[in-house]
């Protein structure tokens, strides 16, 4: 039986009842979502963590360059922590330490639109068969409709020595930023600090 075009309408009154007024189906406008480029480094030639702006305001980056390409990727500070803290695990895990004295130069300063995405995952693992690290860095959705499988993701292949210096320099970073006052344990800003442990009130957190 060929359906009727009126299918979308509501079923017609039946006689002597008022009209009732057609009701359409809700139509969803979608755009094509825009798919970030990934990125695949095998042969990496420097990597680090730099920061834009002063302490306090800082914008942190990773920087990757190899293979004729540099990537850059905008994440937060407790990315470059989380990061650090499974770079220590796995090099512990293989009996690897740490070295003290490694090349501490911070990349060079990222420019304005330079950044190809920004993270919202970022990860270590290790892979036996290449004997390689390999920091996997995930694109942050834009909204919790974002389908993963749109998401941009970069991985940067690194030697042993290589992921020892990355977390040197990075954690060289990391204490280039406000120092902690050893009272309360809260950053000390260069115009003043309000010390609760000082003057009994909680922090503004």
């Amino acid at each position: 039986m060929k359906r009727s075009c009126l299918s979308e309408y509501l079923q017609a009154p039946a006689a002597g009842a008022s009209h009732a007024v057609p009701a359409r189906r809700a139509r969803t406008r979608r755009y094509p979502q825009i798919v970030a480029q990934s990125f695949d480094l095998k042969d990496l030639e420097a990597i680090g963590v730099g920061t834009i702006g002063p302490p306090g305001q800082r914008q942190f980056y990773l920087r990757a360059s190899g293979g004729g390409e540099t990537v850059v990727l905008n994440c937060e500070k407790y990315h470059v922590q989380g990061l650090l803290t499974r770079i220590k695990q796995l090099l512990e895990s293989q009996g690897e330490e740490i070295p003290t004295e490694v090349d501490l130069t911070a990349p060079p300063p990222a420019q304005p639109g330079e950044s190809a995405w920004t993270v919202g995952e970022l990860g270590l693992g290790y892979h036996e068969a290449r004997s390689r690290f390999v920091i996997v860095a995930r694109e942050m959705a834009e909204s919790e409709e974002s389908d993963p499988a749109t998401l941009a993701t970069a991985r940067f292949w690194v030697t042993a020595d290589q992921v020892r210096n990355f977390s040197r320099q990075a954690d060289a970073v990391l204490q280039g930023g406000r120092p902690v006052c050893p009272h309360c344990g809260l950053p000390v800003d260069p115009t003043g600090h309000p010390c609760p442990a000082a003057n009994g009130s909680r922090p503004i957190l």
